[in-house]
This record gives C-alpha cells, structure tokens and sequence, in this order.
C-alpha cells in the first residue's frame, strides 16, 4: 500500500476510535458542548473516508481520458472536507442557540472533560503528523485532513476549559455559549479550506512557489537563455506542471535547442523534489534583443548590450519577449 493510503487509513480508524469516545463523553455528562464536539468527528470521519478514495485516486497513471493524472481530484477532496466543516459548524450553532432557549442539566462533568482533554490530545498530535507528511509528499488531501485534525483539536482544548469554567461557576448556560463559539471558529476554518481546494481546482497560481521558482532561474541563468516568458505553474495533486517559453538564438540547430531545453528542465527538477512536467517552447531572438542579450562571440549581434534584465514575476509571467515589455 502507498505511504499516502497508510496514513489516510490510518487518520481515519483513529478518527472512528475518537469519535465514539467523545458520543460516550457525551452520554455521560449531557453537555451540548460536547455533543457539538462529537458531530464534528462525523465530519472527521466522512472527509477522512472521501480522504481516503481521492488519494487512491490520485495515485492511479495518467490515461488516454486522463493526460495530466487523477490529482486534482485532491482538491475536490479538500473542498467536500471544507463544505462538511462548515456545515457541521452551522449544524453547532443551531443546536447550541435552542440549548440557550431549553437548557438542560449537565452531570459528571470532570468524567466528560478527561475524555475530550485526551481525544484533543490524539487529534492534535495526528494533525501535525499529517501535515508535517503532506509537506514531504505534496498532497493536499493529507494536509486538508490534517489542518481539520488540528481545528479539531483546538476546539476540543477550548472545550475542556469551558467545561472546567462551568464545573467550578455552575454557569450551565456557558455549556451553548462555548458551543457557538466553536462553531463559529469551525465555519472560518472551513472556508479557509475551501477557499484554497477552489483556487486549485481553477489553476490559481501558487505565487509563493511561482516567485521561489522564478529566483532560482535568475540565480542559474545561462547566456543562451536570452528571456524567459509566459511562465506557469500548476499543480495536480502530488504532480507539478510548468510550461514556459524560452527565447533562445536563432541559429541554434535543432539538436542545440534540444539540449537548451533538457538544461532548463534538469536545473528546474533539481529545485522541485515533486514529480514535475515541463511543455518547454523555444522561440527564435530578433535583433530587438539584442541589448539585453548577454551571449559572448555572437556574430550576428546588431547592437551591444546595454542592459540586464532581471527575471522577476511580472514579466516571464507575460506572453511576450522582454523588449515587447
């Protein structure tokens, strides 16, 4: 089995375990609060379930139907996972105002604390394991899961010390306040997550990444690279796919444009550990490049080179050479 369908595995047993600690949790002392922490490991539990799929589906080769992979069905993944977050938190909201109308007593409640103190604890430290992994293997269905994981320990901590605020003040009608709390924090964590799984799912650029790549090409320019532009970056799945125009002397033959290319593309694959893709266009100088070509013994050069230009984001993203900027 591949490590990404190990730990989503595993996430989503020791999701199963908590969340029946925290329904008993809840049956033993009544709280709302609690209850409000148990639906959430529903949530947990079904996102880690389509978790699961999305990265098995990943993982399958590219096909004729197919050409670029099954990735970005990890950004969908992440999109179910932050639409049921967010509905668990309007579910919680609800729940906890008619609690503040009909309030009901709470029992036991130092039993109930422990168990949500130690399922906070669990979730906490499988969140960063998850996303400390998703880092090393570049998907955003393991990182989703485990940003959920962490919201949800968080919310489970501050649960704990509400039920310790009540238990000492006997202020039940906290019990529905913290709840609301919670559910609030819930629906901005899951519009966060949302919100990036759709910028993946339309090809948004990663600029942080984006800039990180440009700065390394500046670092490592050869002379022959004359200009780098209509630069983009996109992400599928744990697969990264780069396409870029690259102006190259005209005279170059075909086997030199070729060798050009593969250098670009080995000084890229040495800087990105994922598995990279590159649709690389060579397109032929004119004499308008010739001032900021920095090519020694070119003996076709019209004019010298007055300047350099620094690559930068706003202009290799551009469609055009650099003396058309």
């Amino acid at each position: 089995m591949q490590p990404k369908l190990k730990i989503i595995l595993a996430s989503l047993l020791i999701s199963i375990v908590l969340m029946l600690l925290k329904f008993l949790a809840y049956f033993i002392t009544h709280s709302n609060a609690i209850l409000t922490d148990a639906a959430e490991s529903i949530v947990n539990v079904l996102a880690s379930g389509f978790a699961f799929y999305s990265v098995y589906l990943a993982a399958m080769p590219k096909d004729k139907n197919h050409p670029y992979g099954h990735g970005k069905i990890e950004f969908f993944s992440a999109f179910v996972e932050g639409t049921l977050i967010i509905i668990a938190g309007l579910v919680i909201i609800i729940k906890s105002v008619f609690n503040l109308i009909y309030p009901q007593n709470i029992v036991q409640i130092l039993d109930g604390t422990l168990i949500i103190g130690f399922t906070g604890l669990v979730n906490g430290l499988l969140g960063w394991y998850l996303i400390a992994k998703s880092k090393t293997l570049n998907s955003i269905t393991i990182q989703a899961d485990g940003k959920h994981l962490i919201t949800d320990a968080i919310s489970s901590f501050g649960l704990v010390l509400g039920l310790i605020l009540i238990y000492f003040t006997n202020l039940n009608y906290l019990d529905s306040v913290i709840s609301i709390a919670l559910g609030f924090f819930i629906i901005y964590n899951g519009y966060r997550l949302t919100r990036k799984s759709v910028g993946g799912l339309m090809d948004e650029s990663d600029l942080k990444a984006l800039t990180g790549l440009v700065s390394y090409l500046n670092q490592n320019r050869q002379p022959s690279w004359i200009d780098i532009h209509n630069l983009r970056m996109q992400h599928y799945g744990a697969d990264i796919h780069i396409d870029c125009h690259v102006t190259l002397p005209y005279y170059f033959d075909l086997n030199r444009v070729h060798q050009e290319v593969s250098n670009i593309d080995d000084l890229i694959s040495k800087n990105i550990n994922d598995q990279t893709e590159f649709f690389i266009h060579a397109d032929p100088c004119l004499p308008k490049c010739c001032h900021y070509c920095s090519l020694e013994n070119c003996n076709v050069r019209q004019e010298p080179q007055t300047k350099i230009i620094t690559w930068r984001l706003d202009n290799v993203t551009k469609n055009q050479k650099h003396f058309e900027q």
